[in-house]
């Protein structure tokens, strides 16, 4: 820059000196002169310091004088003082354009302490606890392939709430209660500086270079909320994907980018407004480009973002993905209300393509959960007959999903009815949060018939247990998501229940009760008595220990037991009164007995 400026000066001392000439020689020597940097070595600074005050009105005059040449037509239109002229003008117009770069239009020092990002940001990030998992939307720890499963704080996540969405939000609580009515974001002083540039680039001609500048404006509101990503986002990258990231990483990430689009679009609503209310003098001609050139960059910046995440194909993400959609679907009519012309059809177009491309994400990342639950291949304990792993992930899902039932009917309404990712055959075209529901607990079912057929014999008790606590814990886990079914959905399931409780006390406590049957002779009954009370000893040791949470169904498991084995023991000793001191039992002992069963292996410790 320095030789080019240094050449230029020769030039002009070399030139004839008419008197034209020669106030144009001087104009132009300060201006080739006028360089921004701190490290040109000229000394000369630029007009307006960062406070927006006027330090070297001599530059301004010295642009004045060679737009007012240029307005009088000083000099011939192929002469060598034309040329002069229109170069050291373009200079000049360069430099005020630096001088607007350098301006600080928008005020963002007024947001500290009022909304501390730094605090807000402390506050957002990841805090696992030393139990792990706790904010993770659809628990991992295990794949289909393998055979595992471990979900063990899907209950700590249900009681947690587990939703991005419900996170305190300081700063969007900070912007609703203040920014519209307490701060000014425009710097009053800058007003006066808008309108000097913006009317000696009016004069000289110069409006397009001017507006294209404005698309490297800084802001400093908006890119103080953006900061807030933490992420390089270049406009020029083709994509920013983030599908490698671990699981923290991603939600930590998604968490900054959905307060930055809600601070980001609130914001731009205040300055649009405070912007269109003030007068900029000859700027005013040029605001609304400049505010939308602004706005533009930012919300890119923020549909870039997204759109890294577009290629998430993960269940387990699922969660993550559904919460940045329904920020962006909230965020699209405000946004869309900041633009007009060219700059609302391509925000548009930008929105109507990342919003796509979230969805399609989604139902992929839905049909993997479809397929994962209706697959997995781990097994049921046949020393367990208590609630699957399986069970309690699937209804956790269902239960993280209810709140956003509404964005995932308008989500897979969109879709063709199938799943990418799901296994063909066996499911219902899925078009609604609905169907969703139905299908994964359908395929619930159909794989824990499957895991009991193969832990259990057919004959003991346990697989009837087994389905029995499952088909509880999903009746009850699915009670704010059963009338989308239907009474008869609740009610076949309360059927099958009925029939395990039947079917399991008919193949643990029938054969303990048919032990009383009584052989002609005393003798006889003696020995039935004998083995009915080793029988009933080892049914009970064996089922005191098994777990039913689910109290009702304890209580009814009870209860059936009881009505099998009290009646009939009863009824065999009034008709053998003359046992005596045989009797082992009363009719009360085993009725206190029977209501000791399935509380698990804290009670069995208990006992022993």
């Amino acid at each position: 820059m320095g030789a080019s400026v240094a050449k230029a000066i020769e030039d002009f001392s070399d030139a004839p000196q008419t008197l034209a000439e020669a106030r144009l020689a001087v104009a132009a020597h300060a201006v080739l002169q006028w360089d921004c940097s701190p490290d040109a070595g000229t000394g000369t600074t630029g007009v307006w310091d960062a406070e927006a005050t006027c330090t070297n009105r001599d530059l301004l005059s010295a642009v004045d004088e060679i737009l007012h040449l240029k307005e009088i037509n000083a000099f011939p239109m192929t002469s060598p003082a034309r040329r002069r002229m229109d170069s050291a003008l373009g200079v000049a117009m360069s430099r005020l354009m630096d001088e607007f770069l350098l301006l600080r239009v928008w005020d963002g020092s007024q947001l500290q302490g009022i909304s501390d990002l730094r605090i807000a940001v402390e506050r957002l990030s990841v805090s696992l606890p030393s139990s792990g998992g706790v904010w993770l939307a659809f628990p991992t720890g295990g794949s289909t392939s393998t055979g595992e499963l471990s979900l063990s704080t899907t209950d700590e996540l249900r009681a947690s709430g587990g939703s991005l969405s419900s996170l305190p939000d300081v700063l969007t609580v900070s912007v609703d209660g203040t920014i519209s009515d307490e701060l000014d974001l425009i710097c009053p002083a800058s007003l006066s500086v808008l309108h000097e540039i913006a009317l000696r680039v009016i004069r000289a001609g110069y409006t397009k270079e001017l507006l294209h500048t404005f698309t490297k404006s800084p802001c400093h509101v908006l890119d103080r909320f953006l900061s807030i990503l933490q992420v390089k986002c270049s406009l020029e990258a083709d994509r920013i994907s983030f599908e490698d990231a671990e699981w923290w990483t991603t939600e930590d990430m998604i968490k900054r980018w959905i307060l930055a689009t809600k601070l980001v679009g609130k914001a731009l609503s205040v300055m649009q407004r405070q912007l269109q209310a003030l007068s900029c003098g000859a700027f005013d001609r040029f605001k609304n480009d400049y505010f939308l050139a602004i706005a533009r960059k930012r919300i890119l910046i923020l549909l870039k973002f997204a759109d890294g995440f577009t290629s998430t194909r993960s269940p387990e993400k699922l969660m993550y993905v559904l919460d940045m959609y329904e920020t962006l679907s909230n965020a699209v009519p405000g946004l869309l209300l900041l633009f007009t012309g060219q700059h609302a059809e391509l925000i548009s177009r930008h929105l109507v393509v990342v919003l796509a491309k979230l969805e399609r994400a989604l139902r992929i990342a839905i049909g993997g959960l479809v397929a994962k639950i209706r697959t997995d291949c781990s097994q049921a304990e046949s020393a367990s007959v208590g609630v699957h792993p399986l069970t309690r992930y699937a209804m956790t899902c269902v239960e993280l999903l209810a709140p956003h039932r509404t964005e995932l009917d308008v989500i897979l309404a969109n879709g063709d009815g199938d799943l990418p990712g799901a296994p063909a055959g066996g499911a219902e075209r899925v078009t609604s949060f609905g169907s969703l529901v139905s299908e994964l607990i359908a395929g619930l079912e159909r794989n824990l018939e499957e895991k009991s057929a193969l832990a259990y014999a057919e004959a003991d008790g346990s697989r009837h247990l087994f389905l029995a606590n499952n088909i509880s814990f999903v009746l009850n886990r699915a009670s704010d998501v059963a009338s989308l079914f239907g009474d008869q959905w609740a009610a076949r399931r309360r059927s099958w229940l009925e029939q395990h409780v039947a079917s399991y006390v008919g193949s643990s406590w029938g054969p303990v009760v048919a032990r009383l049957e009584t052989p002609l002779g005393s003798s006889g009954k003696q020995k039935a008595l004998a083995k009915f009370n080793a029988a009933f000893k080892r049914a009970h040791g064996s089922q005191v220990c098994r777990e039913v949470p689910d109290p009702a169904l304890r209580a009814a498991l009870r209860k059936a037991a009881s009505e099998m084995v009290v009646p009939a023991y009863t009824a065999f000793l009034q008709k053998n009164p003359k046992l005596g001191r045989s009797v082992r039992y009363t009719a009360d002992n085993l009725a206190e007995s029977l209501s000791e069963l399935f509380e698990g292996e804290a009670e069995d410790g208990r006992k022993s």
